[in-house]
């Protein structure tokens, strides 16, 4: 019980605890330009494409609504994640951090690929730079590229091995000493996290989708377990300040699993069971189950 209070510290964004000579401080909101830039830029962006669409087609705005809302879930959950004092107390426990994780790649990323944004985000560009950017999405090199990156077999396996590899220890803990494997780190687990869901949702019908779905949810539960059960300390850096928190290294290391066990593993195989039922009900009504789908 006492290793999950200290999730709920971030709350106080004046908590400090000692270590030796050296204070431990949960920053009230981080300020990190290389995140906060490109969160500010989407809002406006958004912002300003959503007003435009409703303003050209008043009638399509109950949909647009819909996509509105999953777009700002997503984007304030990578607020909490990145730029909160959740994202602060990830450096100091390594549970915590594995909350952010399980934010970015899941949560954040789902609800952006079912809003799908860039058209809204392409309204709220000035004319000229609306064009310029149409014509860059339109060549061949990304579009060849993006049909590549979200072939379902290919963004499962990305998504996988992104996972895996971060977690690796010799990968891991440098993320917790520096700022820039750190962005590397966030940026792979939501862009892959992108490609998968995308592939999953928009290019599979529902059987495959709820397959590629369960590989990862099998994939992840067992790493979660892995680092569970593990006997020893295997990240030494990221569960350095535990002690400090209520937590030894190895509590700390074992709720960390556990949480990519559990949570993370339910969300993938709820989502299996969503496409599912999908399929199943469209073939029993004798419906079309083709790629792409509509879910939302």
């Amino acid at each position: 019980m006492r290793a999950l209070i200290a999730i709920f510290i971030f709350i106080n964004p004046h908590f400090a605890v000692a270590h030796d000579a050296d204070q431990h401080t949960v920053a009230p909101w981080p300020i990190d330009p290389w995140i906060m830039v490109p969160l500010t830029i989407l809002v406006l962006l958004y912002s300003a494409g959503v007003f435009a669409l409703t303003s050209r087609r008043p009638r399509g705005s109950y949909r647009l609504l819909g996509e509105a809302t999953l777009f700002w879930a997503g984007l304030a959950t990578l607020v909490v994640a990145l730029v909160s004092p959740l994202h602060e107390l990830g450096e100091h426990l390594f549970s915590v951090h594995m909350v952010e994780h399980e934010l970015v790649m899941i949560v954040a990323a789902l609800c952006l690929v079912l809003a799908r944004p860039i058209g809204s985000l392409m309204w709220g560009m000035p004319r000229r730079l609306r064009h310029l950017v149409g014509k860059v999405l339109v060549t061949r090199f990304l579009q060849t590229g993006w049909r590549l990156l979200t072939v379902p077999f290919v963004a499962t396996v990305l998504h996988g091995l992104a996972i895996w590899s971060w977690h690796v220890p010799a990968l891991f803990d440098p993320a917790v000493t520096s700022p820039l494997v750190h962005r590397l780190q966030h940026l792979s687990f939501f862009l892959t996290g992108v490609f998968f869901w995308w592939a999953v949702i928009w290019r599979c019908d529902g059987g495959a989708a709820a397959w590629h779905l369960f590989v990862t949810m099998m994939h992840t539960t067992m790493l979660g377990a892995l680092i569970t059960f593990a006997p020893r300390v295997l990240y030494v850096d990221q569960t350095r300040s535990a002690p400090h928190w209520g937590m030894t290294p190895l509590e700390d290391q074992q709720l960390a699993g556990a949480i990519m066990w559990v949570p993370g593993g339910l969300i993938y195989g709820g989502a299996a069971l969503w496409l599912m039922a999908i399929w199943i009900h469209r073939a029993g009504k004798g419906g079309k189950d083709a790629p792409g789908f509509d879910v939302v």
